[in-house]
């Protein structure tokens, strides 16, 4: 019989008495993780380093239902086509960006494109600036909001005899907020379509 250099000890061997010592723990644990749960996650990312405090509640974009938009669609009603979302002015509240045009029926009614804002404490969203008219007669596509910019491709009209199912232009447009504006750039020159 060989004996061990370690001396045994007495918590090596179970005995029925430990597995009830475990089980009670074990049930103890499980009834109580419920009230140990760690508080909600404060972290924020700023330029101006750490966080100082709670983050803000992410306010929601503003919506496009109620809204009235400054288009002219007579008996028609306005229909908002496309829309997207985001923080464009870097005010940390996001601004929704509506595509609309007159619901009409025939032939290729021209967009209007549309900033909304919702105010601290206000509960209606409001219009802030038209970055596309309809009377400049342009069909909006590839619409987008990303990185605090608003992108698009404007299909237009070299001239009032071409028909407005057939727009015969396409420019690629970028709006940016900058020095309380939105302004355009045009990545690239108008072309043909």
């Amino acid at each position: 019989m060989q004996h061990s250099a370690v001396p045994e000890l007495a918590h090596t061997h179970t005995r029925p008495i430990h597995w009830v010592a475990t089980a009670a723990a074990v049930a103890g644990v499980v009834a109580l993780s419920p009230l140990l749960q760690p508080g909600s996650a404060t972290a924020a990312q700023s330029a101006g380093g750490p966080a100082k405090g709670p983050a803000p509640a992410a306010a929601a974009p503003p919506g496009t239902t109620g809204v009235t938009f400054p288009l002219q669609c007579g008996p028609l009603r306005p229909v908002v086509v496309k829309k997207a979302s985001g923080d464009l002015d870097g005010d940390g509240r996001p601004e929704t960006v509506a595509v609309v045009h007159c619901d009409g029926s025939m032939g290729t009614p021209p967009d209007g494109v549309y900033v909304l804002t919702r105010a601290a404490g206000a509960t209606a969203p409001r219009v802030v600036a038209t970055l596309v008219a309809p009377k400049d007669r342009y069909t909006v596509t590839d619409f987008a909001v990303r990185d605090g910019a608003v992108t698009a491709t404007l299909l237009g009209y070299s001239s009032s005899d071409v028909p407005n199912c057939c727009p015969d232009l396409k420019e690629g447009v970028k709006w940016q907020w900058r020095n309380g504006a939105f302004v355009r750039s045009t990545p690239g020159q108008a072309r043909g379509v």
